[in-house]
């Protein structure tokens, strides 16, 4: 459930930053993603919310990540659903949930166009959009079920969003089958590898 991935979508947000169509200072930006991956960690460890079971968490030590990586925060070519329509995103444990399908963002990796669906809640309340997506790292370096990313609600006249992969996180299920957790539709597969954000929990 979508709540249940609120506490990484939280401290991950602490990094989300105004879009001015800019790359961050390169030195600044990888100091406030260990930050926040570090207080991530700590919450991991500490926080009655941590995914991880009691056991876990006595041998827990770090997330796994891929370095920052600034060629990775891109600036995506925005088109917004004028209605959005209700999409019913597959759960891990066979349910479904409503979301809001709100919009696509177009960009480039390797050269290559990809695009990602950009949803939201079906309350239309949060203010931040899901990106749940798989790429080419998945069950190898990252894992097998993929992995989400959040972006901030753009500005109503806003022509691109910022999709920052270095903040690309796992879903609660990585790390605990007693959760339940969006899967990535179809349309959201991406046909390359996404080098950027948490790597796979397990060995």
């Amino acid at each position: 459930m979508f709540k249940k991935i609120a506490l990484a979508a939280a401290i991950i947000g602490i990094i989300l930053y105004s879009m001015n169509g800019s790359k961050p200072d390169a030195g600044a930006y990888a100091a406030r993603l260990r930050k926040a991956r570090a207080e991530k960690n700590r919450a991991f460890r500490q926080s009655p919310t941590s995914p991880l079971d009691s056991a876990q968490r006595a041998a827990f030590d770090s997330l796994k990540y891929y370095p920052a990586d600034l060629t990775l925060v891109l600036d995506a070519a925005l088109t917004r659903n004028a209605t959005p329509d209700t999409a019913l995103i597959q759960m891990s444990d066979n349910r479904a949930e409503k979301y809001l399908r709100w919009g696509q963002a177009k960009f480039r990796v390797d050269n290559q166009v990809q695009q990602l669906a950009l949803y939201r809640k079906a309350d239309g309340k949060d203010s931040t959009l899901f990106i749940p997506f798989t790429d080419a790292t998945n069950g190898r370096e990252t894992y097998g079920g993929g992995r989400y990313l959040d972006a901030p609600l753009p500005e109503p006249d806003a022509a691109e969003i910022q999709l920052d992969f270095n903040q690309a996180y796992n879903p609660y299920c990585a790390y605990n089958n007693a959760y339940s957790c969006p899967v990535p539709p179809a349309e959201n597969r991406l046909r390359v590898p996404i080098a950027a954000g948490e790597k796979s929990f397990h060995e």
